[in-house]
């Protein structure tokens, strides 16, 4: 295929370079603006938080209203219909053992499960690029681009994550694309640049094994059009896309977590905790501010103790690199009943657990299939 020479020219050859974007040379950039952060690899800069002012002192509650609440004692009727229920619902259990089974005894455990959740915001700064369509560019002649967190943006829900980028003003600069050096067009890595390859069906050779015509795909010439880049011998450049040019600028990455620390308090019962920690339970108390404080004083120890491990836990995490917006600590009643019954001349187990009475089967005596998992 013949090109014209200058045109020839103007393409350069990176047949041995990725055909993607990639990132700039490090020393393409100027440094970011002078902020108080933390330099990350890949160019990323977090910003440290500003300072917040002191919180609300703790306040003092009084536990007695609170622990007066009770949660229904489950009747064997109750575990009857729970253990029915779930049976109907797996198609390879039979619900004849759900029938007739003979209750033999009944023990109830009300556990207390506690879960604190911290709304945070953290910000991330790093350069990114698009093609330069001799746009309007925003530059430092325009004005000085804010400090990442006096950029103000609409916070979304509180304990609701989300992820946001914006473009920082006056923070662009036009550079000549470092993939294709400005030229717009780079030299096929499939056919370098010849725009023909050698034919996949008769390898070159003119001509199929053990046949006589001339190869059909190639019309005997042995060379076929490359279809990487049809036949044109380079391709546009996908990284500015064959602009020649990029306009560099500052990205704020904005991300809204919400950290969560969950403590079910001990249990004699042989229930797994996970399924504890998913259940539903009996809201007991809820404590919602900008900033919260471990319950010292709750009657339970061990609920006491996992407060201050898990407000210690997401301060120690969160202090020096995200602002909290918000932090929310409950306590839940959540029932746990162990059934004991008598079926088919043994005693079998299962267990309710949360407040919409959930079924936990170990072993079910009428089960027709091993691929079911009995939660």
């Amino acid at each position: 295929m013949d090109r014209d020479q200058n045109d020839e020219d103007s393409v350069v050859d990176l047949s041995f370079e990725a055909e993607s974007p990639l990132a700039p040379p490090a020393e393409l950039l100027e440094r970011l603006p002078s902020y108080d952060c933390l330099f990350q690899g890949g160019g990323q800069q977090i910003f440290f938080p500003p300072l917040e002012a002191p919180q609300r002192p703790q306040e003092q509650r009084c536990w007695s209203r609170f622990l007066e609440h009770r949660i229904p004692v489950v009747t064997e009727e109750v575990a009857r219909e729970a253990l029915l229920s779930f049976v109907n619902s797996k198609c390879c259990y039979g619900s004849s053992a759900a029938s007739d089974f003979i209750i033999q005894e009944l023990k109830q455990q009300t556990l207390c499960r506690y879960r604190l959740e911290t709304f945070s915001e953290s910000r991330i700064s790093e350069w990114t690029f698009q093609p330069f369509t001799n746009h309007l560019v925003d530059g430092p002649r325009r004005g000085t681009s804010p400090r990442l967190w006096d950029f103000k943006v609409q916070v979304p829900p509180m304990f609701q994550e989300d992820t946001r980028k914006f473009q920082v003003p006056h923070s662009s600069v036009v550079k000549e694309c470092h993939k294709c050096r400005g030229h717009g067009r780079y030299k096929c890595s499939g056919c370098h640049g010849a725009g023909m390859v050698r034919c996949p069906s008769c390898s070159g050779a003119k001509r199929r094994a053990k046949q006589p015509r001339r190869c059909q795909m190639c019309s005997g010439s042995g060379r076929h059009r490359c279809s990487t880049c049809s036949g044109r011998g380079n391709k546009t450049c996908a990284t500015c896309k064959g602009e020649k040019k990029l306009v560099h600028f500052v990205q704020l990455v904005i991300m809204w977590k919400n950290s969560l620390f969950e403590f079910v308090s001990e249990h004699r019962l042989n229930c797994p905790t996970e399924l504890l920690a998913k259940a539903k339970g009996e809201n007991l108390f809820k404590d919602e501010n900008t900033m919260v404080y471990p319950l010292i004083d709750f009657p339970l120890r061990e609920i006491s103790l996992a407060s201050e491990r898990g407000i210690a836990q997401h301060s120690a995490t969160l202090a020096s690199r995200a602002r909290v917006l918000q932090q929310r600590q409950t306590i839940e009643l959540v029932p746990l009943t162990e059934v004991r019954y008598w079926y088919g001349g043994k005693t079998n187990v299962y267990y309710i657990y949360g407040t919409d009475h959930r079924v936990f089967v170990a072993d079910y005596p009428e089960r027709y299939c091993c691929g079911c998992t009995i939660v």
